[in-house]
């Protein structure tokens, strides 16, 4: 892990190795909670957001290390997350930006939208599925192709049912220790190893697909009863973002990274061409084309 923090935050690096090896789940939350705290007063805001996010994830995946941790860290770090909220961040702003617009798409677009967007996770999702405990990120590939057909036709019951398994999977991921764990990482050429943990950030990948997941097979049986659909997650257009990574490997402001500003071209690009008159045949070429996408390159 990249030092941004000078002699201390090396004790602090060290000590977070030390509980990752030894599987202190409680310890690693009391140490990200530190390293937040640290952050906060230098004024990175985008480091505190990273490590007290980190923080807040693994003592709210288990009641043992909820315990453990206690009350008055908790508090003190959804406080401060709280106060994060408010400040100018790529994690609020972006978001807020997509949440704004999208209302000008009609809610079968803004689900094409989102659909691009995870379909530019799909080759990273392929890799990182390769890992221990993280089979469900390599079944993104078969989700997308799954998606785009049910716009068109309805589903078959092993479909409908496997994209349910799917999204419970990814759910049940961010409460595993090989999400939180920073050991279990994929290597990327030139720069520093993409962890799982990396996909936490912007509310966590994983639950912004489920919950992408959860709103489409909403849809589908809204329709099939004849009743109104609900609204459409916006969330998880923004997740091919990938803040996390970028900021913890030495980026201060995550919007100057050459893959952010590329990644925000291709969200705004996609906006652009949702407004015109678009085909089912443009859509999943769009699609195919970003399932290829090496969104780190």
């Amino acid at each position: 892990m990249l030092n941004i923090f000078g002699k201390k935050a090396r004790s602090l690096e060290d000590q977070l190795a030390e509980c990752q090896q030894k599987k202190d789940w409680a310890g690693a939350a009391k140490t990200y909670y530190q390293m937040g705290v640290a952050a906060m007063e230098k004024g990175e805001l985008n480091q505190a957001q990273l490590w007290l996010s980190r923080a807040d994830t693994i003592y709210s995946a288990d009641d043992r290390v909820f315990k453990k941790v206690g009350e008055k860290l908790m508090d003190d770090c959804s406080e401060r997350m709280g106060q994060l909220e408010e400040a100018s961040l790529l994690y609020n702003n972006i978001p807020a930006q997509l949440e704004e617009v999208a209302g000008e798409l009609g809610d079968a677009k803004v689900r094409i939208w989102g659909l691009f967007s995870m379909a530019r996770l799909v080759r990273l999702g392929e890799r990182l599925g390769a890992l221990p405990g993280c089979e469900a990120l390599g079944k993104l590939g078969w989700a997308v192709d799954v998606v785009l057909k049910t716009f068109q036709e309805p589903p078959t019951e092993e479909e409908f049912n496997g994209l349910r398994a799917l999204g419970s999977e990814l759910y049940q991921l961010g409460d595993a220790p090989t999400f939180c764990n920073g050991e279990n990482a994929i290597e990327v050429p030139g720069r520093a190893p993409f962890q799982v943990f990396d996909l936490n950030g912007l509310m966590g990948a994983h639950l912004e697909i489920d919950a992408y997941l959860d709103a489409h097979l909403q849809m589908l049986c809204a329709l099939s009863r004849g009743e109104e659909p609900p609204a459409p997650e916006t969330g998880v257009i923004a997740q091919a973002l990938l803040p996390d990574y970028y900021v913890r490997t030495g980026a201060g402001k995550p919007e100057e990274v050459p893959q952010i500003k590329a990644e925000l071209e291709r969200i705004w690009s996609d906006y652009r061409f949702l407004g015109t008159d678009i085909t089912w045949e443009l859509v999943a070429q769009k699609v195919q084309e970003y399932k290829k996408l090496d969104i780190l390159a």
